[in-house]
């Protein structure tokens, strides 16, 4: 007799509002370096910076904590960026030739960033738009006047232009074309051509009514507004790149496209028509490329700062990516490893007196602290480059017990003592106001180099806190050599490395596949690409030891196979197991109680016993179709047959799949018609299921690959008898094979006198083969088991041993709760509604209400390869809320999603950026933050500004 369950339909009004209680989709904060800037703008009043991107992001940073992201409607690289300096504006150009103001204004108690105006500049009068060249109105170069009510617009035909602000409105009367100026220079500097386009404009420190225009051709104009008039002219015979101002405004200096720069006095008895002073290629004699920017600041107390980008030898240095910094006799080339974008100095009132280089490059943002003998670089307490070297995977533990975070904090300060000094960093406008975090998070990236970094994820700045390399361990193909980087005294130019961003690995074997961290005992196992498993302890002191190694042979001697991937690393000498063949491990696991790591690659999976540094188990999921597996991720001979019968297949399945056209005059095709539609009716045992599921196609047991560890657990469960409850261990892999072991593990006084022993317990194989993603027990309540130490230190609820267990199985298509220890399928879902959706990641995640801090449920939290985000009751497996989160598209974005036990995430948006987002009502993290500005009222902005305090709030 069947049994039919029918789920109960219709509005639970109260159930609605728990929901509304317990779960809340946002996108939060971007924590990293911005992907690709563009541009760069410094307030020195506010004290804040601006990082335009390519992709039309802009993103203003003060103290940590204070943070606003705005994006352009139109997808546009952000070319030029400018304050209205104590306001909390900002005026930016894109390069399809708009302009736009951005405002931080108050709204609903908070402020945050939005676009309140537009503008393009027209065409020239006078000139027939469809025949003149395109770019004659172009905006080369802006500068704002000091007043702030006025923007100088250079464009590529030389003219500029004046926009009143904050209005965007065009001041046509005032226009300056090039016409006018060449009236005032003399005829055999002209030959007969154009100046060419406004290359820069500068206000006359002491007087704004006079700015310094820039040619690319080289002639640079003093041009006194107030009488229209050129009252000097520096005949630059090179082409001009920038120009700046000295302080007191009797002197000028500009660089150029050869590499030199020119120093030009500017005196008031002093002819019309001026030469430079001095003139100098600093990296001469031979051709040198051009220097890009070049400032001067004064100091009182003795020779000025010259810092200049750029103007290496083309020859032997034109690749190097550098600024210099030039003080008397001190020169020094900071070396950087990617493109100089823009760069500023922060500096005081009364003289320059610059305090702090800010250089942003293509990959990073360095910051220099002149005020320190030897100008070293200031860590930055966020836009730290995630990225330094790749990251290859993420991992993130919640509530860190206060011990093991002073830990770490004081291992990262030894290691760079500066990390400390944070109230030396110079971008320090606005305030946080958000709570201080209520739990420790701790984030680890794992890297292509062998790295991995722990970073403070506690609250809106992801803060850098340590770093653990463990390519030292190994002998590796390329040995680091340290010499390369130190400068000999006598070199010339003076280069000085500074950045970390470092995209070479040394060797690609050494890269970190899988991360996991005792947060009780700091105890860690990292895993990675050659098949190492390293175990180590977070200890306060240094300790030097040898490091046992062990070799765990997954194939077990099995004939008919060779490896044709890449060797397995030398250790040089601390726990550390091999997997053979060395593959790239795919999961892994610690249980620090019972001393166990577990490790799983496309070969099978083994048990090492860190304590007596022996093996427990070793186990080959091969199938024996599965040669593809033997060669590797790195392999130079790929089967060619295999990739071809894989295609065949993928092709045949799509054919037997699609929708056919049928003859429908033919009796058989009608039958075919019958029978299909029969086919995707749910059976009576579905009945409960949603009716937008789908049947789930079996896959073929030998799918290359297939045996593949995707996950690995410990429990103490009841896997033999229901009376009896033990250590266990679980695996699961690509063909949707489920081992179970039983682990005789002895207690912690004998654990030196007895091995822990493995038996098989269980095997399941689900129906359709589909790869597991997840496997977890929850005890009789329902409940995830606690983890190791939790409940020993009377950190969590003891489990309930006394009703019956059951484990939750997550498969790419499925989720299933089988009882235990009996194994029979208790509950299920099926997640195949869309053709084509995969489950990619799961997690169980605890959600506190909102409404009432002692009310939480437990959820299983679900990431799709179409970028959805579900969660589901547990045990009982009822959909809750579904949410868009990621592109279908972003295929790196869904791979590298994590969830926190709270609630939270994290994908990478970028190379260089993760976004922080949350499913929970209760537990956000965004930024909130004061900004004080000086802003008179007007009618431009779009809610009440008032010269206050205004709270600052990313909104997305």
């Amino acid at each position: 007799m069947m049994k039919f369950r029918f789920r109960r339909q219709g509005h639970d009004p109260q159930r609605e509002k728990i929901k509304q209680d317990l779960f809340a989709f946002n996108k939060t904060v971007e924590h990293g370096f911005p992907n690709q800037p563009s541009s760069l703008a410094f307030d020195p009043k506010l004290r804040i910076m601006a990082i335009g991107t390519k992709s039309g992001a802009v993103k203003i940073y003060g103290a940590p904590g204070v943070e606003f992201t705005g994006l352009h409607r139109e997808t546009a690289t952000v070319t030029q960026m400018h304050f209205l300096p104590g306001q909390g504006r900002l005026l930016s150009l894109l390069d399809d030739n708009t302009l736009h103001l951005w405002e931080i204004y108050q709204k609903d108690g908070y402020s945050h960033l939005e676009e309140t105006h537009s503008y393009v500049l027209p065409g020239r009068p006078g000139f027939d738009t469809a025949n003149s060249p395109p770019s004659i109105t172009r905006v080369t170069v802006i500068l704002l006047r000091s007043s702030c009510d006025v923007a100088y617009l250079g464009t590529e035909g030389g003219g500029i232009y004046f926009l009143e602000l904050p209005g965007l409105t065009l001041q046509e009367d005032r226009t300056l074309y090039q016409d006018e100026v060449l009236q005032s220079v003399p005829e055999d500097y002209r030959c007969g051509k154009a100046l060419g386009p406004v290359e820069s404009l500068q206000e006359h420190p002491k007087d704004p009514a006079k700015i310094l225009i820039g040619y690319s051709r080289g002639l640079m104009v003093l041009w006194d507004g107030s009488t229209r008039e050129a009252e000097h002219l520096f005949l630059g015979n090179q082409q001009l790149e920038s120009l700046g101002w000295e302080r007191s405004g009797q002197t000028v200096v500009s660089s150029h496209s050869d590499g030199g720069y020119a120093v030009w006095p500017v005196t008031g008895g002093s002819p019309k028509t001026l030469q430079p002073a001095t003139s100098t290629i600093p990296y001469g004699p031979f051709p040198c490329k051009a220097i890009n920017k070049i400032v001067w600041q004064t100091c009182d107390s003795g020779s000025p700062y010259i810092i200049f980008s750029g103007g290496m030898p083309r020859a032997s240095y034109g690749d190097r990516h550098c600024v210099t910094i030039l003080q008397g006799q001190t020169l020094v080339t900071l070396d950087f490893t990617s493109r100089v974008i823009d760069f500023f100095t922060v500096c005081n009132t009364e003289f320059d007196n610059p305090t702090a280089l800010v250089v942003l490059v293509e990959e990073e943002l360095v910051v220099i602290d002149l005020q320190t003998p030897g100008w070293p670089t200031i860590p930055a307490p966020y836009l730290a480059p995630l990225h330094s070297s790749a990251i290859t995977c993420s991992y993130h533990i919640s509530n860190i017990p206060l011990k093991l975070w002073e830990r770490i904090i004081s291992a990262g300060e030894d290691q760079s003592p500066r990390l400390s000094f944070v109230q030396n960093w110079p971008i320090n406008g606005g305030r946080s106001l958000a709570q201080e975090p209520t739990q420790r998070g701790l984030l680890l990236t794992g890297h292509e180099d062998g790295t991995v970094r722990f970073w403070d994820a506690s609250g809106v700045s992801l803060k850098p806190l340590y770093k653990l390399g463990t390519a030292n361990i190994f002998q590796t193909d390329c040995e680091h050599n340290d010499s390369l980087n130190q400068s000999c005294e006598e070199d010339w130019p003076p280069f000085r490395k500074v950045g970390c961003f470092d995209p070479y690995s040394d060797d690609p074997r050494l890269g970190i596949q899988k991360i996991a961290l005792c947060k009780y005992t700091a105890k860690m196992v990292v895993a990675g690409t050659a098949g190492q498993v390293l175990v180590m302890e977070l200890a306060d002191e240094k300790s030097e030891h040898l490091i046992n190694v062990a070799v765990v042979d997954l194939l077990q001697d099995r004939e008919g196979f060779t490896w044709k991937g890449h060797d397995r690393l030398a250790p040089k000498n601390g726990s550390l197991a091999f997997c053979m063949p060395p593959a790239a491990v795919t999961a892994v696991t610690l249980h620090s109680e019972w001393n166990l790591v577990a490790f799983g690659t496309s070969h099978g999976f083994g048990v090492y016993d860190y304590y007596r540094r022996n093996s427990v188990l070793a186990r080959c999921t091969l199938h024996p179709n599965d040669s593809l597996a033997m060669e590797g991720p790195l392999s130079r001979v790929k089967s060619l047959k295999k990739s071809l019968r894989q295609s065949f297949r993928r092709i045949r399945k799509s054919r037997v799949s699609g929708k056919k056209r049928v003859n429908t005059s033919s009796p058989s095709s009608k039958v075919q018609e019958a029978n299909a539609q029969l086919a995707e009716q749910p059976g009576p045992h579905e009945v409960e299921m949603t009716p937008v599921q789908r049947r789930i196609e079996p896959r073929s047991a030998d799918d290359s690959l297939s045996g593949v560890v995707r996950c690995l657990y410990f429990a103490d469960t009841f896997l033999r008898d229901a009376a009896h409850h033990g250590p266990t261990m679980w695996a699961g892999t690509n063909s949707g094979s489920v081992f179970a072991y039983a682990l005789e593990v002895p207690s912690q006084e004998k654990f030196s006198e007895r091995s822990v022993e493995a038996v098989l317990g269980k095997e399941i194989q689900l129906m359709h083969r589909a790869p597991v993603v997840s496997i977890a027990v929850l005890d009789g309540r329902g409940n995830p088991l606690p983890e190791p130490y939790e409940v020993s230190r009377d950190l969590a609820k003891a489990p309930d041993l006394q009703g019956s267990h059951s484990v939750l199985i997550a498969s790419e298509e499925q989720f299933k709760v089988f009882t235990l220890p009996k194994v029979s399928a208790k509950t299920k879902f099926k997640l195949t509604a869309h053709e084509g959706c995969r489950v990619r990641k799961v997690g169980l995640v605890n959600f506190v209400s909102a409404a009432c801090e002692d009310y939480a449920e437990n959820c299983l939290a679900c990431l799709t390869n179409l970028g959805d985000i579900h969660v589901f009751t547990v045990p009982g497996l009822r959909p809750q809320v579904h949410y868009d989160c990621i592109r279908k598209e972003d295929i790196s974005g869904i791979a590298s999603c994590v969830f926190t036990k709270h609630g939270q995430g994290f994908y990478l948006i970028s190379p260089s950026e993760f976004e922080r987002f949350s499913l929970s009502t209760r537990n956000i993290t965004e930024p909130l933050c004061g900004l004080d500005t000086s802003r008179v009222h007007d009618s431009t902005c779009l809610g009440s500004c008032q010269p206050s305090s205004l709270k600052a709030r990313q909104c997305k």
